[in-house]
């Protein structure tokens, strides 16, 4: 089954808007930087982290510390994704222990990544609390996870993929909505 696009449904200037406003209520959700860890779960959660970091520099004077999280290991479904997974770089540069870490990821969908990102994150010490922001909310949750900042809630059929491309990657910013083929 193919995957056609649908729509266009954030462009690069909605994206932008949507990293501000995120970087605006982590701060103040946690008031200010101190203590504050972004870790970005790979892959398009660390260009994410990243600006939205930079966002926080811009506005509060200080950065939050920046990290990455692979969590390809602590998948519940490894033996299907690939005989011989390739493993990427983790790089948490801070003691996490009693901190708060807001984990990043572009797409919220069944809560499975979640999990995988809280369970490999408590493996690097036991954070003060674990908060997550995401680009695009779009419902089916499987597990009892809800993000604490949303870009924007999109509902979707389980049909549908929502694609976040970013310039880092992408050369192109914009959120997608696809769709499979019948």
């Amino acid at each position: 089954m193919a995957l056609k696009e649908k729509a266009e449904i954030v462009d690069a200037d909605g994206l932008r808007r949507v990293i501000t406003r995120i970087a605006h209520e982590i701060v103040e959700r946690n008031k200010g930087v101190d203590d504050l860890v972004l870790i970005g779960i790979r892959r398009r959660g660390v260009p994410i982290a990243e600006r939205i970091a930079r966002k926080i520099q811009e506005f509060e004077g200080s950065a939050p510390v920046l990290g990455s999280l692979d969590i390809t290991l602590y998948r519940d479904d490894l033996s299907t994704v690939a005989h011989q997974p390739v493993v990427g770089v983790t790089e948490i540069p801070v003691d996490i222990n009693d901190k708060a870490v807001v984990l990043v990821d572009d797409v919220l969908y069944t809560g499975r990544t979640v999990r995988a990102a809280m369970d490999a994150l408590i493996d690097f010490g036991r954070p003060r609390c674990i908060q997550l922001a995401v680009v695009i909310d779009r419902g089916h949750r499987e597990l009892p996870i809800r993000a604490d900042f949303v870009g924007k809630n999109v509902p979707t059929s389980r049909k549908e993929v929502i694609g976040v491309k970013l310039e880092e990657i992408d050369s192109v910013d914009s959120v997608v909505i696809k769709e499979m083929d019948d």
